[in-house]
């Protein structure tokens, strides 16, 4: 039996009482507010609710931000790895936005906090900004076309492998020391032994050919291939020029007890 379609109002009394728990006097509907609790000592706290993530509900909550700081967003918990993904998705966005993020379990009424509002520094990754640099820095011209699938782009591990098939079909089969000599892959060995595209065959120890397949993606990026730029050597990544990582100081002004 299918269960019935969860609305707004289902999620007030789970709130109310939790906020109830927590020392604040809760109402309702107090102008275009859904929820508005007020504790002594503390600002006003405000749950904006609505029956799923919505861009809807963000807008809400940041135009009750010129109010409050203490803004909660608040959606019915869902199951399944679906609602696990927008879950973790939205509550990196609520924390961006300073907001604090609320699932109500309508089955048994568990109210669970999952972010509190306040302040937000994000933490810079040194390895991901020094891939995307060394990525960048590897790659000759701009052969891809922005806002493209990820399959079949044009990396610039895509391009040494070019430029090594382009070698070998000229050539006929070679060493992997005189590929990279050749060729100014430095890791031409590596590359053709790891052959992840199926286009090179060891024929011998440490002899390597082009097969059909390497020979079909030649006509396939024939236009790269005949590139000047594809036949260059490889240029080196530079050393990625990045500050130390400061650990998040989010403050929580309104913190309210997380369940369990």
């Amino acid at each position: 039996m299918a269960h019935p379609k969860p609305r707004e109002t289902d999620l007030y009394p789970p709130i109310k009482t939790f906020l109830e728990g927590q020392g604040y006097e809760v109402k309702s509907e107090i102008g275009a507010v859904d929820v508005m609790a007020c504790r002594e000592g503390d600002e006003p706290l405000i749950v904006e609710m609505k029956t799923g993530f919505a861009l809807s509900l963000f807008h809400q909550a940041i135009a009750r931000q010129s109010v409050t700081d203490a803004v909660y967003i608040a959606v019915p918990r869902g199951t399944g790895r679906a609602f696990q993904k927008a879950l973790k998705d939205n509550t990196g966005l609520a924390r961006r936005l300073g907001l604090g993020l609320i699932t109500v379990r309508l089955s048994d009424a568990l109210v669970q906090v999952h972010c509190d509002p306040g302040p937000y520094a994000p933490r810079k990754s040194k390895p991901r900004r020094s891939r995307l640099l060394r990525e960048f820095a590897r790659r000759e011209g701009d052969p891809n076309q922005g806002g493209a699938t990820r399959a079949g782009l044009v990396t610039a591990y895509r391009q040494d492998a070019l430029r090594c098939a382009a070698h070998l079909a000229q050539n006929g089969p070679l060493k992997g020391a005189i590929v990279a000599q050749a060729t100014g892959v430095q890791r031409a060995t590596r590359l053709m032994a790891d052959d992840h595209y199926g286009w090179f065959e060891r024929v011998s120890k440490g002899i390597y050919a082009l097969t059909p397949k390497g020979h079909a993606a030649l006509g396939q990026y024939d236009g790269l291939v005949s590139h000047p730029s594809i036949m260059c050597a490889e240029i080196s990544p530079p050393e990625a020029q990045t500050p130390d990582a400061k650990p998040s100081t989010l403050a929580q002004p309104v913190k309210m007890s997380k369940t369990a």
